[in-house]
């Protein structure tokens, strides 16, 4: 696929810090879509975004989806699994280790800085579960909650949880249009599919807001 092909929207998630070195990954990425390895590829990919790795893996999943569209449902499945475990390392790592590349991560990682660590501390003490998925499913960088759910004692069980059912509908979401509407939906996936995400978590919290103040 050519470079016009594989710019996606999820590439404007990557922070903007060292940005030479962030796109020469994003192009190391995507290049695995033309291998043999692509699904491990997408495997490694999903399991390191989760913590530590800048390039999320939606832009190489499209492209293994474009290319072989009936195994679609089968690399979001790869993703969704590698992405809770992923994630659970990223748990690991704030719970036992951050004391010790705290550092490292907020002068290298993307998406990691003291004042944005802050504000997930302070939205952890609102609600466990609804912070894990938003990240989860929307663009909201999710190594950021997922290391900051270990530092701040998050309940391991709800944050599984929150981790599987968000990634999992993140990824098969990708994955069913491409499966059902082939090559023709990537320019909407690349255009909307950032708002779309944030406008179903807007209609999905609204739903629960009305089922509990005013259907309860």
């Amino acid at each position: 696929m050519s470079e016009k092909e594989t710019d996606t929207t999820a590439e404007m998630n990557i922070s903007r810090k060292r940005p030479g070195v962030v796109r020469r990954l994003y192009d190391w990425v995507l290049h695995w879509a033309e291998t043999p390895f692509g699904g491990p590829a997408l495997f490694l990919n999903s399991f390191a975004e989760s913590s530590f790795f800048p390039v999320p893996p939606d832009p190489l999943l499209m492209a293994l989806c474009l290319g072989k569209p009936r195994r679609a449902l089968r690399y979001a499945a790869y993703c969704s699994v590698a992405s809770v475990l992923g994630g659970i390392l990223g748990y690991w790592i704030g719970a036992v280790f951050w004391h010790l590349v705290r550092d490292i991560f907020f002068a290298y990682v993307p998406g990691f800085d003291q004042v944005v660590f802050d504000r997930v501390q302070q939205l952890y003490r609102e609600n466990d579960f609804w912070v894990v998925f938003a990240a989860g499913f929307t663009p909201i960088p999710y190594k950021v909650i997922t290391i900051g759910a270990g530092v701040f004692g998050v309940n391991l069980p709800v944050f599984i949880l929150a981790s599987a059912v968000s990634r999992s509908a993140r990824f098969f979401l990708v994955a069913g249009l491409i499966r059902l509407f082939g090559p023709s939906i990537k320019s909407f996936i690349d255009r909307y599919f950032n708002l779309l995400t944030i406008l179903f978590m807007v209609l999905l919290i609204g739903g629960f807001l009305v089922f509990k103040y005013v259907l309860h």
